[in-house]
């Protein structure tokens, strides 16, 4: 195998983002001592937006300028946080996934600067999230709370959490640690109390198709485990063509004995209607049992669900 000289990684500009590029450097650089990786930051239109998501493509908004930077051959691998990355359509034509990294962990995080739980939080607590996901699962187990629409990147999140404009956030536990922040946890949520979204925890290296050099060099970093979780969860949220408004959540686990299973959920925005599906793959392959999970929500009246919200 020829390894390329050099790498060029292409990430969104973000803190945390390029906290994330770290990580895939230090893991290459293990792999391949000689080979020289330098990071492309690029600006997307998802983080220079603060407003509703679904006025700028969706969750695409946080992948296109990454995209068109590794199309257009200024960069060779780009990282993504697979939460981040449509799955109700196809990859950029020309480009592929090259490796899936073992999963950090799923759950989402509490931030209260007083050290309160969530069940601790008084009726009327102001919780900073514009995730639909979030927001759909506090109105259905902790209707007394208030959710206020709060983007921005996690440590401009924090700020505002410092500066009063909220009393809480609610956050990913993964994002935290990789920006060196998980001193400010009050309460880990298990995905029994906040279901994560699809994709949690895991960065995608994507390259281009017709460049075997990096896709062989990057490779060896794809975890098995966790690349079978994805194709189930992504396959999931492909056949259920869900929007960025869609509060959907779920995550696949690949058990030891080589089982893998898919629990999955779909909402509506306020909570009051909830759709489970949770399903054993056995022999089936992870986009079999994807399929499988999306099915059994929409024989429950997913469609009817997620097309009858606006977006």
């Amino acid at each position: 195998m020829s390894v390329p000289e050099l790498i060029r990684i292409v990430s969104r500009d973000s803190p945390m983002a390029l906290a994330q590029v770290e990580r895939v450097r230090a893991e290459l650089a293990v792999l391949h001592p000689a080979t020289v990786t330098e990071v492309v930051p690029v600006s997307t239109t998802g983080d220079r937006w603060l407003g509703d998501l679904s006025q700028v493509e969706g969750k695409g908004a946080f992948t296109k300028e990454v995209d068109a930077a590794l199309l257009a051959g200024e960069a060779d691998l780009a990282v993504h946080c697979v939460k981040d990355i449509p799955a109700d359509r196809p990859l950029p034509a020309g480009t592929t996934f090259a490796a899936f990294l073992k999963r950090d962990d799923i759950r989402d995080a509490l931030v209260h600067p007083e050290g309160l739980t969530l069940d601790q939080l008084p009726d009327g607590t102001r919780i900073g999230t514009s995730s639909v996901r979030r927001v759909a699962q506090l109105a259905a187990s902790h209707p007394q709370l208030e959710c206020v629409p709060f983007r921005g990147n996690a440590n401009r999140r924090l700020a505002k959490l410092a500066a009063g404009e909220v009393d809480a956030l609610l956050l990913a536990v993964a994002g935290l640690h990789r920006i060196g922040r998980p001193d400010v946890i009050s309460d880990v949520l298990g995905p029994e109390v906040m279901c994560p979204p699809i994709g949690a925890g895991v960065l995608a290296l994507q390259c281009r198709e017709d460049d075997t050099a990096t896709i062989d060099a990057v490779g060896a970093l794809n975890h098995p485990g966790t690349y079978r979780e994805i194709t189930a969860e992504r396959m999931f949220l492909h056949v259920l063509q869900g929007h960025c408004n869609s509060p959907i959540a779920g995550y696949a686990t690949a058990h030891r004995n080589g089982d893998l299973s898919l629990r999955a959920c779909v909402f509506t925005p306020d909570g009051k209607t909830v759709l489970n599906a949770h399903e054993w793959a056995g022999p089936l392959d992870p986009a079999t049992l994807g399929t499988s999970v999306a099915v059994a929500l929409l024989r429950q009246g997913a469609r009817d669900l997620i097309d009858g919200i606006a977006h």
